[in-house]
């Protein structure tokens, strides 16, 4: 079991019975008192997405969580779950639409780099790549002469997701987007 001060960035520890991810920590040293450090830690429940924002002291101890990420590509949907399959044992993950909605936006048939997280051998939760291509399916005709970066409209993608893109772009073409920040890179 690991102290507080020595937990890194994007571990997976235990807390409160939940599984959290760590984003952000933050130490200060408090004047005019005796002790350590403190250290803020932003982090986020693995099945929910809920944030968390956590104040330990150096010595307080922490449980790293078992966590395992393994490759999967998507299988086949089947009413409120949809079912991964291992890229390496071809064994295969139930996931509820529920617990994977904002996910589901990004995710097509042949998509490279998406994760299955494993919690103690269950599935909770996806861990996508930070861009995804996908195809346009509806979006305004492109203007002949249109700038690159000068206006931008909205696309319908493949998924459903809808993003701003140039004018330049048109329906059937194939785009990157970030997935976190749900916007248009560039033509893929």
């Amino acid at each position: 079991m690991p102290r507080a001060s020595e937990i890194k960035k994007n571990s997976a520890v235990e807390y409160d019975g939940r599984v959290y991810f760590v984003k952000d920590i933050e130490r200060s040293v408090p004047q005019g008192r005796a002790g350590g450090s403190l250290y803020r830690m932003r982090m986020y429940d693995v099945v929910t997405n809920n944030k968390l924002d956590q104040t330990f002291k150096d010595s307080d101890m922490l449980n790293l969580a078992d966590l395992v990420r393994r490759p999967a590509t998507f299988s086949y949907s089947d009413g409120e779950e949809y079912v991964f399959m291992d890229s390496e044992d071809f064994s295969q993950y139930s996931l509820n639409k529920e617990s994977i909605e904002d996910e589901l936006l990004f995710i097509t048939e042949d998509m490279q780099g998406l994760m299955v997280i494993l919690v103690s051998d269950a599935p909770v939760a996806l861990d996508l790549p930070t861009t995804v291509e996908l195809e346009i399916t509806e979006t305004d005709p492109s203007i002949k002469g249109g700038s690159a970066t000068a206006r931008t409209k909205p696309a319908t993608l493949s998924t459903g997701l809808v993003v701003q893109v140039p004018e330049h772009i048109s329906t059937g073409d194939r785009i990157k987007v970030n997935v976190e920040d749900r916007k248009f890179l560039s033509r893929a």
